[in-house]
């Protein structure tokens, strides 16, 4: 039995539920997350989860990305 939970409850996100939560891209998401004072990239291994919450308040504060 596989559980789907709503993109608007999960806490990290993958690259491309972000992209079409947030309406930025896919590349421009990576582009922002490469850094390692990126405050809202969770790497677990090498993979790349976007925590939601603080993508949120990042957007909220920039004026252009």
């Amino acid at each position: 039995m596989k559980y789907e939970v709503p993109i608007w409850e999960k806490s990290n996100l993958t690259l491309e539920e972000a992209a079409a939560y947030s309406g930025i891209g896919i590349n421009k998401l990576r582009k922002l997350s490469n850094s390692e004072s990126c405050p809202f990239v969770l790497w677990v291994g090498s993979k790349r989860l976007i925590k939601r919450r603080k993508l949120d308040e990042y957007v909220e504060r920039m004026y252009s990305i």
